[in-house]
């Protein structure tokens, strides 16, 4: 019988080794319209059984709920899961609508406390900076972070869309673990200047979403069209108009290796991501969100495809034909600050 558990990767210079791939968990209950909780409670417990053990959420997913959903899987499984959350999305009291960047001492140590209590856990296994506020220097964030290690309240620091000077700063401060930013088939942006920087500190890339939020799994083609109000890829330029027409057509050549492969078009696309860990020589662990049994084991499965010369050749021409930006407000990205 063959075994359906993924191989493994060292999350930063001496960190835990971690399932090859982790699990995003934001859909669970927040972004993507409407869930079936107890479906999803049984895919986290099923991505466990096929060896995934990194689990990612952040406090601002659902103003702390997702954090909450997530406890009790965490509490019966502790000594087997990396729990991974962030901070630095504040949300102001006179509108929930909205997200305030903060990088501050104070709201550091007020965030870290809130989600332990939500968590329900004595330590935090890596805590990320979610996004950079560029009016604090980010080795002033970075060593508020380190007293939380020195505390006992967080294991190891992770960095979410930081430049590669950026993360080159804050390793001067204390090591980084993790560097979380989109990298996918749509997009790329990040081998410019951070992939180069985390293989030379020894930094493990954890890429969010690998499967283009879904697009590059051919589940949807136009984001007014096929998905429900409340899902918020419908206000990305990506997915919507022309854009959506036009991206959706660079699924082609995905399609066609998929074929080759006897593989769908999103475990081709997310081998692809797997795949730029001997492209490019880092530990790369990618996190795709789903909340569906059936997904995770589709996902994990992609683990183990691997790709030729030819079909790398093949996808290589797609990031750059992509239309619209991944986010309609690219100034918190690391792409916008590169």
């Amino acid at each position: 019988m063959t075994d359906s558990r993924i191989a493994k990767a060292q999350l930063g210079t001496g960190g835990p080794e971690v399932g090859v791939q982790g699990l995003g968990c934001m859909g669970m209950s927040f972004a993507y319209g409407p869930t079936d909780a107890e479906e999803a409670r049984a895919t986290l417990e099923r991505a466990l059984e096929l060896g995934v053990t990194l689990y990612d959420t952040a406090d601002a997913y659902g103003q702390g709920e997702n954090e909450k959903f997530l406890a009790p899987f965490f509490g019966a499984h502790r000594d087997e899961v990396v729990i991974a959350t962030k901070f630095a999305l504040a949300i102001p009291p006179d509108d929930p609508t909205r997200r305030i960047i903060r990088n501050d001492a104070p709201y550091i140590r007020q965030a870290v406390e809130a989600s332990l209590q939500r968590l329900d856990v004595d330590v935090i296994d890596l805590y990320y900076m979610h996004r950079r506020d560029v009016n604090i220097p980010i080795e002033e964030t970075v060593g508020v972070m380190a007293e939380l290690v020195r505390e006992g309240k967080v294991k190891q620091l992770g960095l979410s869309e930081v430049t590669g000077g950026e993360l080159r700063a804050a390793q001067a401060v204390h090591p980084i673990a993790a560097v979380q930013s989109e990298w996918s088939l749509f997009s790329r942006d990040i081998e410019a200047g951070v992939v180069p920087a985390a293989r030379e500190l020894g930094v493990t890339l954890v890429p969010y979403s690998p499967l283009g939020r879904g697009f590059l799994t051919g589940s949807f083609a136009n984001a007014d069209k096929d998905l429900t109000a409340g899902d918020f890829r419908r206000q990305q330029p990506r997915f919507t108009g022309d854009n959506a027409a036009a991206n959706a057509a660079l699924l082609e050549p995905v399609r066609a290796v998929a074929g080759a492969h006897d593989a769908s078009v999103g475990q081709i696309a997310l081998a692809w991501v797997h795949q730029q860990a001997a492209v490019h020589g880092l530990p790369v662990v990618p996190i795709p969100g789903t909340r569906r049994r059936a997904r995770v084991e589709e996902n994990t499965a992609a683990a183990r495809i691997e790709l030729s010369e030819a079909d790398l050749a093949a996808l290589e021409p797609i990031a750059a034909k992509v239309a619209g930006d991944r986010y309609g407000d690219m100034t918190f990205t690391s792409a916008g600050r590169e």
